[in-house]
């Protein structure tokens, strides 16, 4: 059987597997394959990762619920732990230099940095793989104790760009360059270059090629400003805006009992997950402020509107949101214009007839 017949036979054997909870049966799965000529780079990165992917299109689609989700993504990072030690699996000697992998402070999603590690020890890279949400201090007192070649963070959630940005330039501070990758930082890594990092890298096989071709050292004793990569924080529109959070959540969530009169009708549950969406239209409100990016807070309202009508929820409510939001922020100009980039997209959105409809 050829690889990739193998291959795609292992990734509808493996979905099933993890959606069902079955751990013995995905890890016999994955092993097998493994016992058949499938490279262990291949099984993490054209079986588990699209596996993985899969798991996370479901829950927004509502065809899974959250603790299938959660679920499928354990079984999925002990399949690949299993696959790092077993006897078939073969590993070269760490003989390239030593990297650090962590996930930026907040970031739960830490099954894409697991996979950019074991990666990158099967090219030969002794790996410190520090998981999921490394406080950025803690991350900075693990380079001072190993010297590491090069640190790889990744981010799945934009929110945390602000603090993506504060650990490239503390790791950078005492001369340790860093790799960036993931969806946080946007299409071919827009938001990586903002921020200062050294390099950007797709995926695993991207970030293989470029410790391969070489990642100069920082100058630590260069002194860098937040606002020397981003000018437009001069304003101060994000630092106000992210600092009144609360107050602005409160407000609005206020404000809306006006503008959408089905919301009086709501249960106590059913205002604090509303209350729970305001603040996420703020974070990532703030995210956009901060790397000055309309199409970033767009992207994030029609993907909400989306899983809203998937799960049945009219998605009616969310301009209605975004307009009690400008009533709070009616002196910051940036701000203002990205609300109104964001109710053009969703109006189109919202209008947009259901798949298997007639306009």
């Amino acid at each position: 059987m050829s690889e990739p017949t193998a291959t795609a036979g292992a990734v509808q054997r493996l979905w099933q597997a993890v959606i069902d909870g079955d751990e013995d049966r995905a890890a016999a799965i994955v092993h097998d394959a493994l016992a058949q000529g499938v490279s262990q780079e291949t099984l993490l990165l054209r079986v588990i990762a699209p596996v993985q992917e899969r798991v996370g299109l479901a829950w927004a689609a509502d065809r899974i619920s959250v603790a299938q989700e959660h679920a499928a993504t354990a079984i999925n990072e002990r399949v690949i732990a299993s696959l790092a030690h077993h006897p078939g699996a073969g590993r070269p000697a760490p003989d390239r230099g030593r990297v650090t992998v962590a996930c930026v402070d907040g970031e739960w999603h830490a099954l894409p940095a697991r996979l950019v590690a074991e990666v990158l020890a099967l090219h030969g890279w002794r790996v410190d793989c520090l998981g999921a949400r490394t406080p950025t201090p803690h991350l900075v007192a693990h380079l001072h104790l190993t010297d590491p070649d090069a640190v790889l963070l990744s981010g799945s959630i934009p929110t945390h760009l602000p603090t993506a940005h504060a650990a490239i330039t503390a790791c950078q501070a005492i001369g340790v360059p860093v790799l960036a990758g993931g969806s946080a930082f946007g299409p071919r890594g827009r938001y990586a270059t903002a921020l200062g990092a050294d390099r950007w890298a797709a995926d695993a096989r991207a970030a293989v090629a470029v410790l391969a071709a070489g990642v100069p050292r920082p100058d630590a004793s260069a002194i860098r400003h937040t606002v020397d990569d981003l000018p437009h924080l001069a304003d101060q529109e994000y630092t106000l805006v992210a600092r009144s959070r609360p107050q602005v959540v409160k407000q609005t969530l206020a404000d809306l009992d006006h503008r959408f009169p089905a919301m009086r009708a709501y249960s106590g549950a059913q205002r604090e997950r509303t209350a729970e969406d305001i603040a996420h239209i703020v974070d990532f409100l703030a995210a956009a402020l901060y790397v000055d990016d309309p199409d970033l807070f767009t992207t994030f309202l029609t993907s909400t509107a989306g899983i809203l009508m998937a799960r049945g929820v009219p998605a009616h409510s969310l301009p209605a949101g975004l307009d009690a939001l400008a009533g709070q922020l009616h002196d910051f100009p940036r701000a203002l214009k990205m609300l109104d980039h964001g109710r053009t997209a969703l109006t189109e959105v919202i209008a947009r007839p259901a798949p298997g409809t007639h306009a």
